[in-house]
């Protein structure tokens, strides 16, 4: 079987950072995450038929080695006839899937935003995901697949999934996990300080609080009631004794708003900054992009939520491939010329001196670089993360306004 030698340069990149996988597994994975760049689509069919003529198999034959790689090892082919088949458990893939990203991120930048969200597939399926925060991107390393209509807690996969991923961040970086008021609960908010991270979970205003050395408890909707207004100290979160919570409470109301934004951290309040919680809604440009901005899962025809899984590893693998050369790609962008020009000039006098939107993502942009690159070269782009600084203003208004929908209860 012949391979194009930016495939063969994929698979041992795979292999290089997916150790423990075995060799089949390597190889189906590299396929699968190399073809869904070069389909721009997680859809089996897309997939088989682009790798067909880079492998030189037959497309049928192709698309079946794909499907099974998704299959439980009694669904594989041979399995009847005592062949030896095992199923992949994505579970031992996050870890080095978080090593992976630490890999190519700077020696000298040690700090790190995971955030925490759910997505849904129609009545199919329901996605719990951790995803690394980069670049107005979301990279998944860790998620359960479950059935959209299942009862039941959430509370046991996330501290499951949190755990899984702990061993794959150094002990000495800070680790930043930022959550929605939909996903809040105490017991969150304490496994993620168990694991030496720190918490940065947004609450809804309904509750109260209490101030350091005060004896009365205040409500929460009154902390910030002007806009621009804006408050941080340490207090006791909720008065009910069950829910109470010793925390540092960032507050601020912005106009383009209509709740303001309530964090509980526990980092000191000088230490903290309320505009980090401006990296959370990122995630949803991760969900968008593993949907119809970029993968197109929201097509997908699978409805068994064990295969869906293993589908989220190849997915996971092409967006941490994709987001890195496009970050790498925006860095190398020439630098704005304006101070450059004439005092008087046309341009110096329109300028707002506000930073320009990403006219296109750095997802999107990877995909554009490594497709033309394999197609001028035969070769890969080389990756690597360039992490920006985290947010130092409170810019909320130029953020897109977030539908909140109705999630089931975390606890």
């Amino acid at each position: 079987m012949t391979r194009s030698p930016g495939l063969s340069q994929w698979q041992q990149t795979v292999s290089r950072h997916m150790p423990h996988l075995s060799k089949p597994q390597v190889t189906v994975l590299a396929l699968w995450s190399f073809g869904m760049v070069v389909a721009q689509s997680c859809g089996l069919t897309s997939v088989s038929a682009s790798l067909a003529p880079l492998v030189s198999r037959k497309e049928a034959a192709l698309r079946q080695q794909l499907r099974e790689w998704c299959y439980d090892a009694p669904r594989k082919a041979g399995s009847k006839r005592g062949d030896k088949r095992r199923s992949l458990d994505v579970t031992t893939c996050f870890a080095p899937l978080l090593g992976w990203v630490l890999a190519w991120w700077p020696p000298v930048e040690r700090r790190l935003a995971l955030a925490l969200d759910a997505s849904t597939l129609g009545q199919r399926f329901t996605v719990l995901c951790i995803s690394v925060i980069y670049r107005g991107c979301a990279i998944p390393i860790a998620w359960v697949v479950l059935p959209a209509t299942s009862k039941g807690a959430w509370r046991p996969h996330w501290k499951r999934l949190l755990t899984q991923i702990h061993a794959g961040v150094p002990s000495d970086w800070t680790v930043l996990v930022l959550a929605d008021r939909g996903l809040y609960a105490r017991w969150l908010y304490l496994h993620i300080q168990s694991l030496g991270w720190h918490p940065f979970l947004r609450i809804n205003q309904g509750g109260n609080y209490r101030r350091a050395g005060q004896a009365c408890f205040r409500p929460l909707a009154q902390l910030v009631r002007l806009d621009g207004q804006s408050w941080s100290g340490q207090v006791t979160c909720f008065s009910s004794p069950q829910a109470q919570l010793d925390c540092t409470l960032l507050a601020c109301r912005d106009a383009g708003h209509t709740d303001p934004w309530l964090i509980v951290t526990d980092l000191p309040p000088a230490a903290a900054d309320i505009a980090w919680y401006g990296l959370r809604p990122m995630i949803e440009c991760g969900f968008k992009d593993t949907k119809r901005g970029g993968w197109h899962w929201e097509q997908t025809k699978m409805s068994d939520p064990a295969r869906a899984t293993r589908l989220w590893l190849a997915i996971a693998v092409a967006t941490l491939w994709v987001v890195s050369v496009g970050g790498q790609a925006e860095v190398s962008m020439p630098a704005s010329m304006l101070d450059d020009l004439p005092a008087l000039h046309v341009a110096r006098r329109r300028a707002t001196k506000r930073s320009r939107p990403r006219l296109l993502s750095c997802f999107r942009r990877g995909v554009l670089v490594i497709v033309t690159t394999l197609i001028r070269e035969g070769v890969l782009p080389s990756s690597a993360f360039v992490p920006e600084p985290w947010p130092k203003r409170l810019d909320i208004h130029l953020l897109p306004p977030i539908q909140h929908k109705q999630r089931q209860k975390a606890a």
